[in-house]
């Protein structure tokens, strides 16, 4: 996918990029093939791939959930900034707050968000287990998402947490959702959530499936959730 063709489709879905907001993602992929070379943020350094994998790939969740309000989220286990940050430069008006576990990962990210001169975005080193336990971050954000961070039986417990009752969970999934959703069904049910829909997309060019996962926070999370750091993942509810 190169530049036009990515500015072109998005186009189609009713998101607009100024020539600013071009150059936001030319800067972007930039400084994301320049730190990769000492540092593991991503196998996918060719331009078109980028724009269509990753660019793209995240501005997908904005084709099944509006994001055009005044909104606070919260991206968990973000790496290199999917979905977060490419949302944030086709919607400047989002608040966006970044969770990740390693260190070097939110000294790339920190370094990105001052070469794209974005707004309102804050980075916090810290396991999302820990972070879902704070009272500052607990029930705090309208929208929480992840992208290929765990599967949803994990996922729900490390995210959930943090969404404030009436609130989503957005989560980018690829093809094999119906079979995670039923492993995990019980644990958002659990954890205060009711999935709201599931949205079947492909990428335009590869064409991969992905499904953005809607789910709503209809009740508080029980205050034992999430467990402490590494549970979720070895023993999933």
């Amino acid at each position: 996918m190169n530049e036009k063709q990515f500015m072109e489709l998005l186009e189609e879905k009713g998101i607009s990029l100024s020539s600013e907001q071009l150059q936001q993602f030319q800067t972007y992929y930039d400084t994301l093939v320049e730190w990769n070379e000492k540092m593991n943020l991503t196998a996918i350094t060719d331009k078109e791939e980028v724009y269509e994998k990753h660019f793209f790939d995240s501005i997908m969740a904005a084709f099944s959930f509006d994001f055009s309000s005044d909104l606070h989220i919260c991206d968990v286990g973000a790496g290199a900034g999917f979905p977060s940050l490419p949302i944030k430069i086709c919607f400047p008006h989002l608040r966006v707050t970044i969770v990740d576990s390693l260190n070097k990962r939110i000294g790339f990210l920190e370094h990105l968000a001052s070469e794209l001169n974005l707004k309102g975005v804050s980075f916090c080193h810290d396991r999302a287990e820990l972070f879902g336990k704070n009272k500052t971050y607990r029930e705090q954000y309208d929208v929480v998402t992840a992208r290929a961070v765990a599967r949803m039986s994990v996922l729900g417990e490390l995210c959930l947490p943090l969404v404030k009752p009436e609130g989503y969970f957005v989560a980018l999934k690829g093809p094999n959702v119906e079979e995670e959703l039923k492993a995990g069904k019980q644990a958002i049910t659990l954890l205060g959530g009711k999935i709201e829909k599931i949205d079947k997309l492909s990428l335009p060019i590869e064409e991969s499936e992905r499904n953005i996962v809607t789910i709503k926070k209809i009740k508080s999370t029980p205050k034992k959730y999430p467990r402490k750091p590494g549970t979720p993942n070895k023993n999933p509810l």
